[in-house]
């Protein structure tokens, strides 16, 4: 995969909204044909074509290909969190819930929020609403310019046994 590969892809990816999904999808298609058969890098960039088009169901199995075989870095936890948000969508929410959950104890970047956004959402739509609540409020509270640490505690008492 070169610096040229990720510039192209990422270029496809500006035009997301200017083409008929098909086309898309099929322009992401031919650049992941361009790396090397099995590549998790090509399934991860695959899963998020057919994700981005509105296709959970098919999104699904390549995000998980992409992870057993290897994807690592930002495209890891990328494919974690919109696996989760997939699984939502399908249907199979106590799993997204388990996964987002093993998510934010695997290290802290720049997409800690959209875990727990993710999480969040998962949660609420398995019943735990306090949790998901008390996880949303917490993430905001960082990027409060006042009120972070009332925020936090807030966010801490929701789901604290009384």
């Amino acid at each position: 995969m070169t610096d040229d590969w990720e510039t192209r892809t990422a270029q496809a990816w500006t035009r997301l909204d200017d083409l008929t999904e098909e086309d898309f999808r099929a322009e992401i298609d031919r650049l992941a044909a361009e790396l090397p058969d099995g590549s998790a890098v090509a399934d991860f960039e695959r899963a998020c074509a057919w994700d981005s088009t509105g296709h959970s169901d098919k999104a699904v199995p390549l995000y998980e290909r992409a992870l057993w075989t290897g994807l690592t870095g930002i495209r890891r936890r990328r494919a974690v969190i919109q696996m989760s948000s997939s699984l939502r969508n399908v249907g199979q929410v106590e799993r997204a819930v388990e996964l987002l959950t093993e998510e934010m104890h695997a290290g802290s970047d720049e997409l800690d929020d959209a875990v727990r956004a993710v999480l969040a959402l998962a949660l609420t739509d398995v019943g735990r609403e306090r949790e998901a609540v008390s996880l949303a409020v917490g993430a905001l509270a960082r990027h409060l310019p006042r009120y972070q640490r009332s925020m936090a505690n807030y966010a801490r008492l929701l789901v604290e046994p009384e």
